[in-house]
């Protein structure tokens, strides 16, 4: 087949009218099937039950972002399903029971507008922060409606007030002052890429019309999107714009005395200001001043130094076989390194106080898997908690807990501990490899319930990602703890290559020509789970949504022996039209283009929907998505679905009629997905 445009006509594709009323009557129908067998199971009330005490719980810990003198919280529960928007002081945050002050009540303001809002975030003006644009999400889609916000007065400043407004669209803003935005959105024809997202930016100045905005950078329309960032670090205020070419390349301008000024670093580099300093982490070896750093390093450079073409740089942290690193967070004069050994956190330091940085290891919880989220401000002139940051730490079997840090010690205040939500008495996490077919060694976590062995017999659930340099990393989950592992079922994480485990080039190891390593190693970790007698394939099933969607869909397709369950979550699926539909355009640089004849020769021989079969014994499938999905379009699973039932295979289909990529826009519709997946699973897999 040459090109996609000349592949047979798809007899299932009026079902990717999102909104039609012939394919929404299709999935009421599939839904009313699924909803029918599975909430008749004596499993699935109190399942769904404990998820929705588990969600709503009080004693949840509350995620902060600081903006001033205020760490803001947007919390949701059984009496605000759509969440309050409310602030505290850090203070009162130290306290066991915080005072919160509640900035907007979005259940109260759906409710009175009439609309499905979901809270989508907040882009506030420093230093003060009372103005505030606020992306509102209509069922958690992705394309949001911006309305500018007043947290001191908690209104709305309407556009008849000179508020601004953007319709529902996807879109990006930042802040020049406090009367002049840089947005990029949907201006109309032209105006956005091939995969929906902004490709001009505009400069928009209160009061003017949107319509007559001046365009001050434009990116090209095969590009992802473009972006503004503007930065008021006093003494280093820079306004940059950038075009994403793909996933893993961007170029960046800086607007320097009215003219850009291209940031002179390969695409796939990325770059990182942070004061008077330029932080550089290349995605291939990069040779430079007169060095080759290696793909996954972190590089520091003195900015003023290198917008001069100087090109001294030096190695903040370089990989090796099993380190890479996972992350950085900045502090007023350290930089936090975050570093992946052998898919546990480790924390590491540098230090720019004195004249020479220093470099040395943190003391933090080992084995398991640590964050950071700063607490620095740098548009502040003077920050009292320059040097602060937070660290939560959390694994298979220890519930989370928030500490506060001070950069430069080992200082630690524990601010918040999870309660725990399931019984770890007896239960064991242990680390294994399997071999995959091309001899690489692909490591794999494995959580056994209490009083378990290997027999054969265990319910096993494997779950798994492998794309776009994502890494799966031990973490504590209630709902697996209370729906899965206490009930008797084995939770197995596999770390696949196209994942983000060991770096950028474990991760370009199955991209593109490479995909099918992702779905041979995934069946190498069930292999090995079968020959360790950890499971057998009646009782073992599979997980995963978007990428993970097709990682699941192309595994089952290509080795059905091995399962009795596939859990398809928000999935991509047909890859002969994926890049037409929604975003699919901008993760070519992953998959490939399906126009191109020689690519397409690759993901023709994976792409489930183009190899499932008639006649083949599959186990029997569970899809789950979502109506208001508008990022992997809900086409996918709905079209497998009609295929696989019209060549006769048995299977069952759920799909929200809000919820966004997530799956759910709220806690209730949440409880209802995980109760129907995991009462699907025990009647597949249970002894």
């Amino acid at each position: 087949m040459a090109d996609s445009a000349k592949a047979p006509a798809d007899p299932h594709q009026w079902l990717e009218e999102v909104q039609g009323e012939r394919a929404l009557g299709w999935v009421r129908e599939r839904n009313a099937v699924t909803t029918r067998q599975l909430q008749a199971r004596a499993d699935y009330a109190p399942i769904r039950a404990e998820m929705l005490e588990l969600l709503n719980a009080k004693d949840r810990i509350p995620n902060v972002m600081r903006l001033g003198p205020w760490l803001y919280n947007l919390w949701t529960d059984d009496k605000q399903p759509r969440g309050l928007w409310r602030r505290t002081t850090l203070a009162e945050y130290r306290k066991a029971e915080p005072q919160w002050e509640t900035v907007l009540d979005i259940d109260a303001l759906g409710k009175a507008e009439g609309e499905n809002w979901v809270f989508g975030g907040a882009q506030c003006l420093a230093p003060d922060y009372r103005r505030c644009l606020l992306m509102l999400s209509r069922g958690g889609a992705d394309a949001v409606v911006v309305r500018e916000f007043d947290t001191v007065a908690k209104r709305f400043v309407a556009p008849a007030d000179g508020g601004f407004f953007v319709p529902e669209a996807k879109t990006d803003l930042a802040w020049l002052n406090e009367n002049t935005l840089f947005i990029g959105s949907d201006f109309g024809p032209g105006s956005q890429t091939d995969s929906g997202y902004p490709r001009q930016i505009k400069r928009w100045q209160r009061g003017e019309k949107l319509a007559e905005a001046k365009i001050v950078f434009e990116g090209e329309a095969k590009d992802v999107s473009v972006s503004a960032q503007v930065d008021h670090t006093p003494g280093h205020e820079r306004i940059q714009f950038s075009r994403a070419l793909d996933f893993y390349n961007q170029v960046s301008f800086l607007l320097r005395d009215n003219k850009l000024q291209k940031l002179d670093v390969p695409t796939d580099v990325s770059a990182a200001f942070w004061g008077p300093r330029l932080l550089l982490s290349p995605r291939k070896p990069w040779t430079v001043g007169g060095r080759t750093f290696a793909a996954g390093s972190l590089l520091l450079a003195d900015s003023a130094a290198y917008l001069r073409s100087e090109r001294k740089l030096q190695a903040l942290f370089t990989p090796t076989a099993t380190r890479s690193l996972a992350g950085y967070t900045v502090t007023r004069q350290h930089l936090i390194l975050n570093i992946s050994d052998k898919v546990a956190s480790r924390l590491e330091e540098w230090s720019f106080a004195g004249k020479e940085p220093k470099h040395r290891e943190i003391k933090a919880p080992f084995p398991g898997t640590l964050s950071t989220v700063s607490l620095y401000d740098s548009e502040l002139p003077k920050d009292e908690l320059g040097d602060r940051y937070l660290v939560s730490y959390t694994d298979f079997l220890t519930p989370g807990n928030l500490s506060l840090a001070r950069a430069g010690s080992d200082e630690r205040e524990t601010l918040k501990t999870r309660a725990p939500r399931f019984k770890t008495e007896g239960m064991r996490a242990e680390q294994l490899e399997a071999v995959s077919k091309d001899g690489t060694k692909v490591p794999y976590f494995v959580v056994w319930p209490a009083n378990a062995k290997p027999d054969g017999k265990n319910p096993t659930l494997l779950y798994g990602y492998g794309g776009f340099e994502v890494s799966l990393q031990p973490s504590y989950s209630g709902g697996v703890g209370r729906a899965w592992s206490e009930r008797g079922g084995v939770y197995v994480l596999a770390n696949i290559r196209g994942g983000g485990e060991f770096g950028p080039s474990w991760h370009q190891a199955a991209t593109k020509a490479n995909k099918q390593r992702s779905y041979d190693d995934f069946a190498a970790v069930a292999e090995d789970l079968i020959k360790r007698k950890i499971t057998s394939p009646r009782h073992l099933g599979i997980m995963g949504g978007s990428n993970g969607g097709l990682l699941v869909g192309a595994t089952f397709v290509q080795r059905p022996e091995l399962f009795n369950a596939v859990v398809c979550q928000v999935p991509l699926l047909d890859m002969r039209r994926y890049h037409q539909l929604l975003a699919g355009a901008s993760w070519m640089a992953e998959y490939g283009n399906p126009d191109d004849a020689a690519e397409w020769e690759f993901i023709a021989k994976y792409s489930p929907y183009q190899n499932v079969k008639a006649g083949v014994k599959y186990p029997k499938v569970f899809f789950a998505t979502s109506t208001r999905d508008d990022r992997v379009h809900p086409g996918h699973a709905r079209k497998m679905a009609a295929l696989m039932l019209a060549q006769g295979h048995d299977l069952l289909y759920y799909e929200n009629i809000e919820g966004g990529h997530g799956g759910a826009a709220d806690n209730e519709q949440s409880a209802t997905l995980l109760a129907l997946e995991y009462s699907y699973l025990w009647q597949q897999l249970g002894r």
